[in-house]
């Protein structure tokens, strides 16, 4: 009996050794097929490019600063494979400081890659800002390009709130806090405060067009009332170089820096950092594997991590 009862341990230490080396060989298996998808995703997006190439960078939308687009320029600047870039733009522009991010990085890239702006559409406001990154700016004839000025817009809804015998109160520590206010008109005092951010801000963008486009104070004042621009318009008033498509963008690089010609161009896109991170890269692999239980369950931790690690926001914005 004795006996018996031993063999009977062993087979269940047994069995649950086996247990945890099919276990492990599951995950690892899962984590090497969920890394394959990964890789398979970043190489889409140019993160494992091989081979000579030209770099398209796409800007187009609302811009509004990304951390993912930041990453992007960082990977493309650390490409060796990458000769040149050309940054496609076709937006009506966003916020000073998502323009003023983009702006920057795209300086930061320049340091190290040849860099030339291709309007392919519109480029607007921030979105010039994104244009004057580069030092050379090629337009479709077409094209709008300009809109230099700074806008705060902000609804004033006192007028119907009174009309419906709605009042808001208000505790400040302070007369300026929190304006303006969409539930009283505007005090003198608010409006100049905003209106001192707005021209400093515009003193920002007329300096930067200035710096980077080689502009005199009369040349300047001619393009920085707020209007835009055909291409066709825009070559005499300096605000681009040149009228075109993207090939004479890649024949400047060509041309005047040295980039070799007939270089394939390749699509650089960022990566979307929350929808495919390796919480779903693993969720990948467990459906592959058949596993679509444990894939959900794999995913649901991954949406838990992301959503604790975003922390608390710090955000200012005018009552509504």
């Amino acid at each position: 009996m004795a006996a018996d009862a031993e063999l009977l341990i062993d087979r269940r230490r047994l069995r649950r050794r086996l247990s945890l080396w099919r276990v492990l060989g599951i995950g690892g298996l899962i984590v090497a097929v969920g890394a394959l998808g990964y890789r398979v995703r970043a190489g889409a997006d140019g993160a494992f490019a091989v081979g000579p190439q030209i770099a398209r960078i796409s800007v187009s939308g609302f811009i509004a600063g990304s951390e993912s687009t930041a990453k992007l320029m960082k990977r493309v600047g650390e490409s060796d494979a990458v000769k040149g870039v050309v940054v496609s733009i076709n937006s009506p522009g966003g916020t000073t400081t998502g323009s003023e991010e983009i702006f920057r990085n795209l300086r930061a890239l320049a340091a190290k890659k040849p860099i030339v702006a291709f309007v392919d559409g519109t480029a607007a406001s921030g979105a010039y800002i994104t244009a004057i990154a580069a030092d050379h700016i090629v337009a479709r004839e077409t094209s709008l390009v300009g809109s230099i000025g700074v806008l705060f817009q902000y609804p004033d809804l006192s007028g119907l709130l009174d009309k419906v015998g709605v009042k808001v109160e208000s505790v400040k520590s302070s007369p300026l806090k929190a304006e303006p206010s969409g539930f009283t008109p505007t005090t003198p005092e608010a409006r100049a405060a905003l209106a001192a951010v707005v021209g400093d801000t515009y003193a920002w963008f007329k300096g930067l067009v200035a710096e980077r486009r080689g502009m005199d104070a009369g040349q300047l004042t001619a393009v920085s009332d707020g209007r835009v621009f055909s291409g066709r318009q825009s070559v005499p008033l300096k605000l681009v170089d040149e009228l075109g498509g993207e090939r004479q963008a890649v024949a400047w690089l060509e041309a005047n820096r040295g980039v070799p010609k007939d270089l394939p161009i390749k699509d650089w896109k960022p990566s979307k950092e929350s929808d495919f991170s390796l919480w779903s890269a693993a969720g990948i692999g467990a459906d592959l594997l058949g596993l679509d239980g444990l894939a959900g369950r794999l995913r649901a931790v991954g949406t838990q991590a992301e959503t604790a690690s975003g922390g608390l926001l710090v955000l200012w914005r005018p009552e509504p």
